[in-house]
């Protein structure tokens, strides 16, 4: 797997924006289910140029959706996903999230 695949996309939240700005740099990404820990961490160190200290997965369950039809309701699922928290190391910082 090479580094730009294995991250897919960062997630943006108001959640997510509160770890940021904590003492502790924390980033959240969507990621590949295939991609361990440590690909992960060594995927952000290559494609931003910082050094992750900690790396937390978790998966996130694809919300119910129901959608209306002629012949009444039907019920759907999204697509559950893979979620990482990086933890950087004191005084790093991605700037693509700093609006820079």
């Amino acid at each position: 797997m090479e580094a730009q695949n294995i991250l897919i996309e960062p997630v943006v939240t108001e959640k997510t924006n509160l770890l940021r700005e904590e003492k502790s740099a924390k980033y959240a990404f969507k990621v590949l289910p295939e991609a361990n820990k440590f690909q992960i961490m060594e995927a952000v160190e290559k494609v931003f140029g910082v050094k992750p200290t900690a790396c937390n997965t978790m998966w996130v369950r694809g919300d119910k959706k129901a959608t209306r039809t002629r012949s009444g309701y039907r019920i759907g699922q999204k697509s559950s996903w893979k979620k990482a928290i990086i933890t950087l190391a004191p005084g790093e910082k991605i700037d693509m999230f700093e609006g820079v």
